[in-house]
């Protein structure tokens, strides 16, 4: 079994203070002291959901620590599994277990010119891109949207940094972001970064195809955490060939926990690394559905999630019901 998380070492948060109605802003101190970091990286903390242990993941704010710690931004969010409600209640002085920064949304160098596109928190990792822009003769352009200016964290910094390339779509002022427009106006050769809610994510996507532009210049940062249904309660019943109680057995997804936390919890063998919903290496044949599922991951196409017969189990989910799944496992027979 692959595991992606590793390597966490003690750390104290220095100090907690709210940078938007919304968002809460950290700044954590490792006990061995930060290190660089490339630009898009995120933290990773161990946290506490009910009384279970859990990891969750935070993009840094800037391209550098911040005068020996470590930076990240949290949103309040509704429909939270836990994680946010854990580190936003942690308090200065509070002890926590992080990881190094690591990146899988780096900023390429040498394009001809950038457009970056944050939606609300997703400006947290976009900062780092444009501190590094700002400094460098390269065209670039910020579009910022949210649904008011008091959910818009970091608003003064990045109006500092980006001058007039930056454009804000504020949607209780009637503003609206149109991706499409505004990737005809890139450049050809440019690249496009995105980090900000699924809508807004697979809108680009489907501009950016139409657009026939190439895959690897349209750029996003995701955790997957968001969906099409607020996460709810569900049944997994395994069919796995060769079991001797298969299609029997069943397993309750909670709505604070994903389908592969439930499915490991019960002692059920599913391959995973990523826990983003990027690699693949969790997703499970989908044989029967009861209501409809919830793609939140990025690694299966627009074809294969309307098809429905895949799930990435880290961090999609169903909604109104059941589903039965195949996981692949499959035993190794007892050597006679």
């Amino acid at each position: 079994m692959a595991q992606a998380h590793g390597g966490f070492a003690p750390a104290r948060v220095r100090a907690v203070r709210d940078v938007a109605r919304d968002v809460r802003l950290l700044e954590i101190e490792p006990e061995g002291g930060t290190r660089p970091y490339p630009t898009g990286s995120h933290l990773d903390i161990a946290v506490m959901v009910g009384d279970l242990p859990d990891v969750r993941s935070y993009s840094l704010v800037g391209r550098a620590p911040h005068a020996g710690a470590y930076r990240i931004a949290v949103k309040e969010v509704g429909d939270s599994r836990g994680g946010s409600l854990y580190v936003r209640a942690l308090e200065g002085g509070a002890r926590v277990e992080v990881s190094a920064p690591r990146s899988h949304f780096e900023l390429a160098h040498g394009r001809p010119e950038y457009l970056l596109v944050a939606g609300g928190i997703g400006i947290t990792p976009i900062v780092g891109m444009l501190e590094a822009l700002a400094d460098r003769d390269v065209g670039f352009r910020l579009l910022y949207a949210a649904r008011s200016r008091e959910q818009m964290p970091f608003l003064d910094e990045v109006r500092a940094l980006a001058g007039d390339r930056l454009e804000l779509f504020v949607s209780a002022d009637g503003e609206r972001l149109d991706i499409a427009e505004q990737i005809a106006r890139l450049h050809p050769d440019g690249e496009l970064y995105l980090c900000g809610p699924l809508r807004l994510r697979e809108a680009a996507q489907r501009a950016w195809r139409d657009a026939g532009r190439p895959a690897d210049r349209l750029r996003f940062e995701t955790f997957a955490s968001g969906g099409r249904f607020a996460p709810e309660a569900f049944v997994v019943r395994l069919r796995d060939v060769g079991g001797a109680d298969a299609g029997a057995r069943e397993v309750r997804v909670p709505e604070n926990r994903t389908m592969l936390d439930a499915l490991r919890d019960a002692g059920v063998e599913v391959m995973w690394d990523c826990l983003r919903g990027e690699c693949g290496l969790c997703t499970v044949d989908v044989l029967e559905v009861e209501g409809e599922l919830d793609h939140r991951d990025v690694f299966l196409s627009d074809e294969q999630q309307a098809q429905g017969d895949k799930l990435c189990t880290c961090v999609s989910r169903a909604v109104g019901g059941a589903i039965t799944i195949d996981t692949g496992f499959r035993a190794t027979p007892a050597a006679r």
